[in-house]
């Protein structure tokens, strides 16, 4: 029984990492315009997962039972706090930021401009923030922890998120900020897992993460003159 979690353990945490260093090739070297990416990113992250459910007969169903409406209240007003917390967060360091060339960044790799700017943010708050979750969380958190120490769950999936992000921001602030943040996603994925393993889904951290992404993408409607 001990061999076989192990086996399990080691099953999930390679998929994730082989899964995280494919998405990275994409991020960096195929750097597809970003509706293309996001097939990437929904086959890596999803589909590829949710295989591994099928073949090791893993009730999914799991990872998206509601707990009732306590839940979603809490889950809302603590993405509230997140929203507000990260917009104060910019409105400090906002000098430290190069918003310009975060927008050339954006047009030149992804094709993200301010025509499209508008779908893309909704797609990543919604849609991408719930991908995510399942991936990191739900997948890598959850899943990994019923054959796995809570404690390596907890460690392994909030690094590997933390590091997934370095293609993403890597020349968007200067090393020391870039530092911070990096930590700061690490931080924020224990936050995730634990609160997660109070209810034994993915909600509670699908709606901070998806008001943590609206606050992004507030950012981003600046940057573009939207709003």
């Amino acid at each position: 029984m001990i061999m076989q979690s192990k086996k399990q353990s080691f099953i999930i945490m390679s998929v994730m990492i082989l899964l995280c260093a494919a998405m990275y090739v994409v991020d960096v070297y195929i750097t597809p315009a970003y509706f293309i990416k996001s097939l990437y990113k929904l086959f890596l992250f999803g589909i590829i997962p949710g295989v591994y459910y099928v073949f090791n007969k893993g009730n999914i169903n799991n990872l998206f039972k509601f707990k009732g409406k306590n839940q979603l209240l809490s889950s809302l007003l603590i993405g509230l706090i997140v929203y507000f917390l990260i917009i104060s967060t910019y409105l400090l360091i906002k000098d430290f930021v190069d918003l310009n060339q975060v927008e050339a960044q954006l047009a030149e790799n992804l094709k993200v401009t301010k025509n499209n700017f508008i779908w893309v943010s909704l797609y990543i708050s919604l849609i991408n923030s719930l991908l995510e979750e399942f991936f990191f969380r739900g997948f890598g958190f959850l899943t990994l922890k019923k054959s796995a120490k809570p404690v390596q769950a907890y460690i392994f999936s909030s690094i590997l998120f933390s590091l997934y992000h370095i293609a993403i921001l890597a020349n968007w602030f200067n090393p020391l900020l870039f530092l911070l943040i990096i930590i700061g996603l690490f931080i924020t994925g224990i936050f995730f897992n634990w609160i997660n393993e109070k209810t034994d889904n993915i909600y509670n951290s699908w709606f901070i993460h998806m008001f943590a992404n609206f606050a992004i993408n507030t950012v981003g409607f600046i940057m573009f003159g939207i709003v």
